[in-house]
């Protein structure tokens, strides 16, 4: 059995908390769809992708993305509001060559016009003991790298949607 692995990363939005919380709230699955992907290129698609360009090399796979629960944390003397989104994810068509993912999306205000997500997540390398030399070789880097990259896609995609007129 792999050991579990640990992933944080993050990235910030130019929208005020509310604006980001709605909009990932109410389509989730839709917001990571569409910014992990070309939009003309996905509208028959259910997965989104997770991909990073390593060493000069393209890795990626389509993923299915499924949202287990969202907490909304009110406002407090001491911590802000906050909103946590619960996710899992493995390769819609390779679950036994990449790494099944559990995390947590965390959305709260920066500032009144800024709002941070952070996503904390684990995974377990496939195969056994030869996955987890393989991931303390180079498989990490890539799991850091393209769940970056996610985050990276979803930050970009608010971004702009958020910034289009209703």
């Amino acid at each position: 059995m792999s050991k579990a692995k640990t992933i944080r990363v993050y990235d910030y939005i130019n929208h005020p908390y509310e604006a980001v919380r709605e909009k990932l709230s109410a389509e989730a699955l839709e917001v990571f769809r569409n910014a992990t992907k070309v939009a003309a290129l996905r509208a028959k698609s259910v997965a989104s992708e997770l991909h990073v360009n390593f060493a000069g090399i393209e890795v990626g796979t389509d993923i299915s993305i499924s949202v287990k629960a969202v907490e909304e944390q009110p406002k407090s003397v001491s911590l802000p509001a906050m909103t946590k989104i619960h996710l899992e994810w493995e390769s819609a068509n390779l679950p036994r060559l990449f790494p099944f993912m559990r995390a947590e999306l965390s959305v709260y205000p920066l500032t009144a016009t800024e709002t941070q997500l952070d996503l904390s997540g684990h995974y377990e390398p496939p195969f056994g003991v030869v996955g987890n030399v393989i991931d303390s070789v180079l498989g990490h880097r890539i799991a850091e790298a393209s769940v970056h990259q996610f985050i990276r896609d979803i930050a970009v995609y608010l971004r702009a949607e958020l910034a289009k007129p209703e």
